[in-house]
């Protein structure tokens, strides 16, 4: 058993070993980190030499996911106001008063050591530089300031949630590869319609927590038009890896395949302009993103790539 003072009134709360470390992974959001794992590993196998070794593999992985959990220790310490207004969050560790606020930002404070060390120590000074860009980028441009002020948040913000792949190149290679570069963008415009469909279906919560998402600054179906043209935009950058000869055509089907579904998921909510069909658009887009990286690691690690 471990006693640690972590009620927001200040009494101590006694829970067993194993619910502490539940609680600390949590504050890590795990999809999250597993998002940051599974988008970093292709970038590693499209370098010159090809995959690293095993174990120069998991410290690569382990700095890059460290630098995605730091970041989200920092956010959910920055945002726990906010998060206490909203039926999705309200739930997580720091608006369920089961951590003192202060604990999660020394967490993430330590969280952004490891990371930093680690990449510096696998993978050199461009790695670490890239892993501690990504963390203040988003700590400090998207949550303190972007989000609070401009529909385009996600917009901008979305480009920290790419960077596994530079962070996982820079590592590996000692440089940032055109691959990695090109899966950065398929994140980057992935996260626009990734986000605005959840914005739409969770429109009023966003508006409580005073979040000016684009749904609430122009309207759901203006939104929905945004959606189409990133996704438009998403499918051919998807597709630049097979047509650039990085990647073989097991890629390129499952980037074909992966990018009419997409399309059509948004087609069907400018049709319908019913946000629970924006849920779906949401969920879609996860089991999008896990199709393409999927076909990307089948086509490097069975296939050999092109």
């Amino acid at each position: 058993m471990s006693s640690v003072p972590e009620a927001l009134d200040g009494a101590p709360t006694t829970r067993s070993l194993r619910d502490t470390i539940r609680l600390y992974v949590d504050i890590t959001r795990p999809r999250v980190m597993a998002l940051v794992l599974f988008t970093g590993l292709p970038a590693l196998g499209m370098t010159e030499a090809g995959f690293p070794s095993w174990s120069r593999m998991f410290w690569v992985l382990t700095g890059t996911a460290l630098a995605g959990a730091a970041s989200s220790a920092l956010n959910a310490y920055w945002e726990r106001e906010s998060d206490a207004k909203m039926s999705r969050t309200r739930r997580r560790p720091l608006p369920a008063a089961a951590v003192l606020p202060q604990v999660v930002l020394w967490y993430g404070v330590v969280l952004t050591v490891l990371s930093t060390v680690i990449l510096w120590w696998i993978g050199g000074g461009l790695a670490a530089a890239v892993g501690l860009g990504t963390i203040a980028f988003y700590v400090g441009v998207y949550t303190m300031w972007l989000k609070p002020r401009t529909p385009q948040n996600i917009v901008i913000g979305g480009a920290a949630g790419g960077t596994a792949p530079l962070i996982a190149s820079a590592a590996a290679d000692g440089g940032i590869t055109i691959g990695a570069w090109l899966l950065f963008l398929i994140i980057f415009l992935w996260t626009p319609p990734h986000f605005w469909a959840i914005a739409i279906f969770r429109k009023k919560e966003y508006a409580a927590a005073d979040f000016p998402m684009m749904p609430n600054v122009i309207g759901d179906q203006r939104t929905r038009w945004r959606s189409l043209g990133y996704t438009i935009a998403l499918f051919a950058v998807s597709l630049a890896p097979w047509w650039l000869g990085l990647l073989g055509p097991v890629y390129g089907a499952g980037a074909a395949i992966g990018g009419f579904y997409f399309l059509w998921l948004v087609v069907k909510s400018l049709i319908h302009q019913d946000p629970q069909v924006d849920w779906s658009v949401f969920k879609g887009s996860v089991k999008y993103l896990a199709l393409v990286f999927g076909a990307m690691l089948i086509d490097l690690i069975a296939l050999g790539g092109h």
